[in-house]
């Protein structure tokens, strides 16, 4: 099985700055894509920013400028810089890669238990 671990969320003041971090572990063949997505209280989940293996990205419109999203082959980790912080942006952030197990079998989702980051002052 494979396991993602976040860890870089909490409390920050409007305009601040986060980095969140996502370790991805187990029997692991190759991941391709990972990206970050986050859920507000109320909301529906959404995409934040992707990463390919190739190192595409896309963001969503209301961070363009702001997140940067960036991963290590080597470690199976991506990394989310989140500056410019807006009350908005308030919201649990949930890794996700896809992943391939063994060289036969197909590419599986795996999320992540989810970071709160919190933008109050």
């Amino acid at each position: 099985q494979v396991q993602l671990v976040e860890s870089g969320g909490g409390l920050v003041q409007p305009g601040g700055s986060r980095r969140l971090s996502c370790a991805a572990s187990g029997s692991i063949f190759r991941i391709y894509a990972m990206g970050w997505y986050r859920q507000a209280p109320g909301k529906q989940r959404e995409l934040v920013a992707a990463i390919t293996s190739g190192d595409s990205t896309n963001y969503a419109d209301s961070v363009k400028g702001r997140f940067t999203i960036s991963r290590d082959n080597a470690k199976n980790t991506v990394y989310l810089q989140i500056n410019s912080l807006k009350p908005e942006d308030t919201a649990v952030y949930y890794c996700n890669a896809r992943v391939k197990l063994t060289i036969a079998t197909p590419v599986y989702d795996y999320w992540g238990q989810g970071t709160q980051v919190t933008v109050s002052s």
